[in-house]
């Protein structure tokens, strides 16, 4: 299973991209449950505030998350509990398994 998350906008409109590759059964066996505890039906156009108004905050970063076959796009401010979770462990996964641990590649 590949997981991918990608960071865009911010002050600095620049995009940081984290995958994993699952691919040994323990590899698997630690992944699966970070991805199956999201709720990945639940998403909401990333664009609109709860509300249903426009989401007045255009500085703040947008994940765009994948996973196998799953897809989603959240604001930074939705990324809580356990998209928290997978973000933060895709990333630290990701940078660990870089030369010399340095932080993923991003692009402008």
């Amino acid at each position: 299973m590949k997981i991918t998350v990608e960071r865009s906008g911010g002050i600095a409109a620049l995009t940081r991209v984290w995958t994993v590759q699952a691919v040994t059964t323990s590899e698997k066996s630690r992944w699966q449950p970070l991805v199956e505890a999201c709720p990945w039906d639940a998403v909401d156009d990333p664009r609109q505030a709860p509300d249903g108004q426009p989401d007045g905050q255009p500085d703040r970063f947008m994940y765009s998350i994948r996973a196998g076959q799953r897809r989603a796009t959240l604001p930074e401010t939705a990324v809580t509990g356990p998209w928290r979770v997978l973000v933060e462990s895709t990333r630290t996964a990701a940078e660990e398994s870089r030369p010399g641990g340095g932080e993923a590649g991003f692009r402008r």
